[in-house]
């Protein structure tokens, strides 16, 4: 029993170490600049088999990356909608949606590089729908749900275009200020509950901003 334990427990600790590594190398060079080797050889492994090993492919990789850091901020999500409960102020629930993730990298301290990883995979027109359907769970769909019923009604292309542009905003603004952290350079807010503040304020403005109607093109 105690040889299958420490078995178990040396596992997880590999795991744990590739998932780390892979995730800084994710963040610095991108998902398809980075091979599985050099994930193993960053993480201590001798055996260059060892991310196929733990996790089959590369994109099981990427999930546990997402999960590693879904639960705590699920937990943040939770706890801030039980205390919002049913608002009816828009803000609230934009916050739901940006502070989980803020929080979370705040606790992480700095370096991070998961806001980065993030966006590298977000970047991929393929990969990135493992990061959308890894961070889709019934907290997220509650909150956003409670966005769309606060914000004016929007045309359905219109409503798909800014939860887009909002992806996109909530994605890269993150990013940029885990980068300018780690490399110790200006950042435009000075801490990462006030680049939350910074977010909900340009999200509030994206969905709330009024709809020019479209031009109808002539078929001549």
């Amino acid at each position: 029993m105690a040889g299958r334990t420490a078995r178990t427990e040396r596992a997880s600790g590999t795991r744990a170490a590739i998932i780390t590594a892979a995730e800084r190398l994710f963040a610095e060079h991108g998902v398809v600049a980075v091979s599985n080797r050099q994930i193993s050889e960053a993480a201590g492994q001798g055996n260059n088999t060892a991310v196929t090993y733990h996790f089959g492919t590369k994109n099981e990789l990427l999930r546990a990356i997402i999960r590693r850091h879904r639960a705590p901020m699920d937990e943040l999500r939770q706890r801030m909608l039980k205390e919002i409960g049913g608002s009816e102020e828009m803000r609230d629930w934009v916050a739901c949606l940006v502070r989980p993730h803020t929080e979370h990298l705040a606790e992480l301290g700095n370096p991070t590089w998961y806001a980065r990883c993030v966006a590298q995979v977000m970047a991929d027109p393929v990969l990135r729908w493992i990061v959308i359907e890894e961070m889709t769970d019934p907290a997220l769909e509650h909150t956003l749900d409670g966005i769309n019923r606060c914000r004016p009604v929007l045309p359905p292309p219109v409503r798909r275009e800014r939860g887009d542009m909002a992806r996109h905003l909530l994605v890269h603004v993150m990013a940029d200020r885990e980068r300018a952290l780690a490399d110790a350079a200006p950042t435009p807010r000075s801490s990462w509950d006030e680049c939350a503040t910074g977010l909900i304020d340009a999200l509030m403005g994206l969905w709330l901003a009024p709809v020019t109607p479209l031009q109808v093109r002539s078929s001549s």
